[in-house]
């Protein structure tokens, strides 16, 4: 091999591949389920975390315990993004502290069951479109100064959203939701936000800024609570792996979306589900 060539050799270690250390990274509900999984990824790999959530008791006990964890460290900020206002207000307490982020994780979300014929239109399609849709734009542009500063086509900054695969797969009645009663507005709602993300990496490619959707299946978490309560077999049985996510499995996915790895994939929306979303058992 002449000199020239071995001078050309790319990196491809894990840790330059893969690495996040020192990056500033901010989480909406990062205290729980897949909020708190894409935090412990990033703690424990040796990023600064911000974790944003309603409730400070749960959201502190959360960062305590992603600290000690280590070696990055969790920052818990209380926060409510399910209006404009309170995404703003998130966004000028994390300008205080920093003037760079390089990952920002759009997670807050809620569900919302009720019967077909007795819907509520203010929670059940207000309030959850708010959430789940309209915090990951206004989360994103009150950002967009510190992902975009001394971000490049090689080393971008990332928006990584949290979509469903109930944006892929149109059943609103499954073992998830109470007997008679359906999620109408969520698998909407998620599908607006893996477009949205579709729409957001268009815009923001030139801008040295990936958005990426990850459309997750059954994982533990406060929605998913009750339908693993009470029909985890069910559940389990429609999975072709036999099992339901963990948090090596979010993990993984959270480490390659803000990593070098994923340095030229923006526009995606990446089911993580163990093939349940394909309709049928491997």
């Amino acid at each position: 091999m002449s000199n020239r060539a071995a001078s050309q050799k790319p990196s491809l270690d894990v840790s330059s591949l893969y690495g996040v250390k020192g990056k500033v990274c901010v989480v909406t509900g990062g205290a729980t389920g897949i909020g708190k999984m894409f935090a412990a990824a990033y703690v424990q790999n040796g990023a600064k975390v911000y974790i944003a959530s309603r409730k400070i008791q749960p959201l502190q006990a959360a960062a305590d315990e992603l600290n000690s964890w280590g070696p990055g460290k969790a920052i818990a900020i209380q926060a409510d993004v399910s209006s404009k206002a309170g995404c703003k207000a998130l966004c000028d307490e994390i300008r205080k502290h920093e003037s760079k982020i390089h990952i920002l994780v759009n997670n807050s979300g809620v569900s919302w069951g009720a019967s077909l014929n007795d819907f509520p239109e203010k929670e059940g399609w207000d309030n959850l479109f708010s959430l789940n849709v309209k915090s990951l734009f206004y989360m994103t542009v009150g950002l967009l100064d510190l992902l975009e500063k001394d971000s490049t086509n090689t080393e971008p900054a990332r928006v990584i959203n949290i979509s469903s695969v109930a944006g892929i797969v149109p059943i609103a009645e499954n073992p998830l939701s109470a007997p008679g009663q359906g999620t109408w507005s969520y698998a909407a709602s998620k599908s607006a936000a893996s477009h949205l993300s579709r729409s957001l990496a268009a815009s923001l490619a030139g801008r040295s800024i990936t958005v990426n959707a990850v459309a997750p299946g059954v994982f533990p978490s406060r929605m998913t609570a009750f339908g693993l309560s009470k029909h985890e077999d069910k559940l389990v049985a429609t999975q072709p792996t036999g099992r339901v996510g963990d948090a090596q499995d979010m993990g993984g996915l959270a480490l390659f979306l803000a990593s070098r790895g994923a340095a030229h994939i923006t526009g995606a929306v990446i089911p993580i589900d163990g093939g349940a979303s394909l309709g049928a058992k491997l």
